[in-house]
C-alpha cells in the first residue's frame, strides 16, 4: 500500500469515527425521549437571567389589597400561608392568620385568575388559568423568584396538586379533559413535563377540580356525573350521576366517613343553588341520601375550594363581604369551631 492510498484509508476511518461520534448519542437521545410514549421529556423556557438578577435585587412586595376578591385556594408550606386571590390577580403569602390583609405579602401578580398553588418544599407551581400557563416558583432570599413558564396548557388550567406518592405534580386543564403531569430530577428544581393524561368524556366540560384518593382519581361533576378513573392510566373505573341542581360542582373531598362536595352552579350555571353537601356514598347523591350543610357556614354564598392545614380545614367563600376564609374542625364526623379568618 502506498504513502497515498494509506493516507486516503486514514482520512476515511476519521471520517467515520466522526459520524459514529455524532449518531451515536443522538439515537440513544431519541430513543430515550420516545421509549416511553407516556412519558416525554417537555421542559419549559427558563426565565431569563436578567430577569431572576432584577427579581432578586426587589424588595419584598407588600400586599396592595385591604380585602380579598375571590380567594380560591389557602395552603401552608413550611411555615408559610400561600393564598390565591382570584380575581385581585395575586398570591399572597404570611407567617399567619391573625394579621390584616395588608401586611401579607405578594408572591406574584403575573396571573391572570389563577386558582391554586401547590408545593413540594422544593418548587411552588402556580396555575395561571386565563393565560393556559402554569408557573414555578422558587424561594430565594425570603422572597420567590418566578424561574420557569409552561404555556399552552390546555385550556383554563384550574387546578395543581402535588402527590408525595407518586412525587408528581398534577395540573388540570378545567375545559380539554387533560391532566399535566410535571416532575423533577431529585435535589433538582428544574421541572419537565412527564406526560399527558386525558378523560376523553371530559372534554369541552367545564370540571374544576380533581381528588386523588388511594390509587384513583375523581373528577367532580361538571355536567351530569362524577367520574373515578385509574391514577395510572387515566381508565374510566366508574361514575356515579348527579342531579342537575348539584351538577356545577367545585371539589369533592374526602373527610373522614363522609365525600364533602361544594357546589357552585346548578346545570344551567346558576349560583343560586350553590351551596356544601356531604355524603357517605356517592351513589346516593341522585336518590337524594345526602346532607346540606351549608347552614354551618351561614351560607348564600359561593363556597369553593376546601384544604386541611395541621388539624384543621379551610374553606375559601366568594359573593358575601366578611367571610371570604373559614376554619372549621371536624370530629367524630361532627363540624365544629367553625368561624371566619378574613
Amino acid at each position: 500500500m502506498n504513502k497515498r492510498t494509506a493516507h486516503r484509508h486514514y482520512l476515511i476511518i476519521i471520517a467515520i469515527l466522526i459520524f459514529i461520534a455524532a449518531v451515536i448519542p443522538a439515537f440513544f437521545l431519541h430513543r430515550h425521549k420516545t421509549a416511553d410514549s407516556a412519558a416525554f421529556l417537555a421542559f419549559s423556557e427558563p426565565v431569563a437571567e436578567a430577569d431572576l438578577t432584577a427579581a432578586a435585587s426587589e424588595e419584598v412586595r407588600p400586599n396592595p389589597c385591604s380585602d380579598l376578591s375571590v380567594p380560591t385556594w389557602l395552603t401552608k408550606v413550611d411555615d408559610t400561608y400561600f393564598l390565591v386571590d382570584c380575581y385581585h390577580n395575586q398570591i399572597i403569602y404570611h407567617d399567619n392568620l391573625e394579621d390584616p390583609l395588608w401586611q401579607w405579602n405578594v408572591m406574584t401578580d403575573e396571573i391572570n385568575r389563577g386558582h391554586t398553588l401547590a408545593s413540594d418544599g422544593l418548587v411552588y407551581l402556580a396555575d395561571d388559568t386565563e393565560n393556559n400557563r402554569i408557573l414555578v416558583f422558587e424561594k430565594k432570599n425570603g422572597g420567590f423568584l418566578h424561574t420557569q413558564t409552561f404555556s399552552d396548557i390546555g385550556n383554563r388550567p384550574h387546578y395543581i396538586i402535588y402527590d408525595e406518592k407518586t412525587e408528581t405534580f398534577y395540573a388540570w386543564s378545567s375545559m380539554s379533559g387533560e391532566m399535566y403531569l410535571f416532575r423533577h430530577e431529585p435535589d433538582e428544581t428544574r421541572m419537565y413535563l412527564a406526560a399527558v393524561r386525558k378523560i376523553d368524556a371530559l372534554e369541552n366540560v367545564y370540571v374544576r377540580s380533581f381528588t386523588i384518593q388511594d390509587n384513583s382519581v375523581y373528577f367532580v361533576s361538571g355536567n351530569s356525573s362524577i367520574i373515578r378513573a385509574d391514577l395510572e392510566t387515566f381508565e374510566v373505573l366508574e361514575s356515579w350521576p348527579v342531579p342537575d341542581s348539584m351538577a356545577g360542582m367545585i371539589q369533592l373531598t374526602p373527610i373522614q366517613d363522609y365525600f364533602y362536595i361544594t357546589v357552585s352552579t346548578d346545570i344551567a350555571g346558576n349560583q343560586d343553588y350553590a351551596t356544601i353537601l356531604r355524603t357517605r356514598d356517592l351513589s346516593g347523591l341522585m336518590n337524594g341520601d345526602y346532607e346540606d350543610i351549608y347552614e354551618y357556614f351561614i351560607g348564600g354564598g359561593t363556597p369553593y375550594y376546601m384544604t386541611q392545614i395541621d388539624n384543621e380545614w379551610y374553606l375559601t367563600e366568594h359573593r358575601l363581604p366578611g367571610h371570604a376564609l373559614w376554619r372549621f374542625r371536624v370530629t367524630d364526623n361532627e363540624i365544629t369551631d367553625v368561624e371566619a379568618v378574613y
